[in-house]
């Protein structure tokens, strides 16, 4: 049987604000469901619906349904089971709802990160390769019509992309070959890993990486605290859902720490989850029991400081790009047009 595709973090943001709405109005998950499936346009979307709503017409709880679909992350399926036992499934549908929107915020604001540098430099490839390929023959031409030669750096150049030229079906293979070798890492664990190590230690995605995983960290207290969990429950559930190696360490030795007897904001700052003003905003929140609202405002800070720092990124790239394809691009006319220049004055 083919593995079920797992629900976008959008998709799912939109399903717990729709059950979030149809319990707060006093309608039964059952008959929510039921009304969800008739005004479903989507067809795969209508069929998910409806196999919740076969499962819970069966007798099943939702988190149940929810895990039978194989459609929604396990990390979900804990928390509405959490929310059902306590009574409190509208809030936590809520939580769950603000969770996933900011993840998905995250990932769209780093998606704009990537793909803009990335179509920079596929155009930048581009031109080098018609500069090299199509237009420098040309001008080869023009000397041996004149009966004068190319400069050595033009010559050097031009033996490039006559190479490049000849090997382009080959070169073309190795870069499908090397995008499908990411693409099989990025699916399999130790792959993800090796990936998210090297995203950890590159200078340009460092500071980025912190910040992002921070963020899902507040995010995933808040969202835990606010279902009613203790501290402890709610950082072994929050290791889970950041998905980071760094800081499941760092949640790790928070955790240790407060095994230790240390207070949970002190073990935070220790543990290096937060520090400085961050560390006292939350001992300020445990100590007015307003933990959960605390960490709600710390994701929405990081995630400001993530759109921030990913704009300041993009706005260095682009022109750090545009200047490196004018340099190369100038340098290439330069080494033909001047010579070029000299003979023409000559005959002149």
């Amino acid at each position: 049987m083919p593995r079920e595709k797992k629900l976008t973090s959008r998709e799912i943001s939109a399903f717990c604000a729709q059950i979030s709405v149809i319990l707060k109005s006093g309608i039964p998950v059952e008959e929510g469901l039921a009304i969800m499936q008739g005004e479903m346009e989507n067809e795969e979307g209508k069929k998910i619906v409806s196999g919740l709503l076969e499962t819970v017409g069966r007798g099943e709880p939702l988190h149940a349904a929810l895990l039978q679909s194989g459609r929604f992350p396990k990390y979900m399926v804990d928390m509405v089971e959490i929310g059902t036992q306590s009574g409190r499934l509208d809030e936590v549908m809520d939580s769950l709802c603000e969770y996933y929107q900011r993840e998905e915020d995250i990932a769209s604001g780093v998606r704009t990160a990537v793909t803009y540098p990335l179509i920079m430099i596929a155009m930048m490839v581009l031109v080098i390769g018609v500069l090299l390929i199509k237009v420098l023959p040309v001008f080869a031409q023009v000397f041996e019509q004149l009966g004068s030669e190319m400069s050595a750096f033009a010559r050097s150049v031009m033996a490039l992309g006559s190479l490049i030229g000849r090997y382009s079906a080959l070169i073309l293979g190795v870069l499908v070959l090397l995008g499908l070798l990411f693409w099989l890492l990025r699916r399999t664990e130790g792959g993800r890993r090796m990936l998210d190590r090297f995203l950890d230690s590159f200078f340009l995605t460092r500071k980025l990486r912190a910040k992002i995983a921070s963020g899902r960290f507040a995010a995933a207290m808040a969202l835990m605290l606010s279902s009613g969990l203790d501290t402890d429950q709610s950082l072994e559930m929050a290791k889970r859902l950041v998905d980071n190696e760094r800081t499941g360490l760092k949640i790790a030795r928070c955790q240790e720490r407060i095994a230790a007897g240390e207070s949970f904001s002190q073990a935070l700052g220790e543990a290096g989850l937060f520090g400085g003003i961050y560390a006292r905003m939350v001992a300020v929140g445990f100590k007015t029991g307003s933990a959960d609202t605390v960490m709600g405002k710390l994701a929405d800070r990081y995630e400001e400081e993530i759109d921030a720092q990913i704009a300041s990124l993009v706005s260095v790239l682009e022109p750090t790009l545009v200047a490196i394809l004018s340099v190369i691009v100038g340098m290439v006319l330069l080494s033909v047009m001047l010579p070029l220049m000299g003979i023409m004055s000559s005959i002149g």
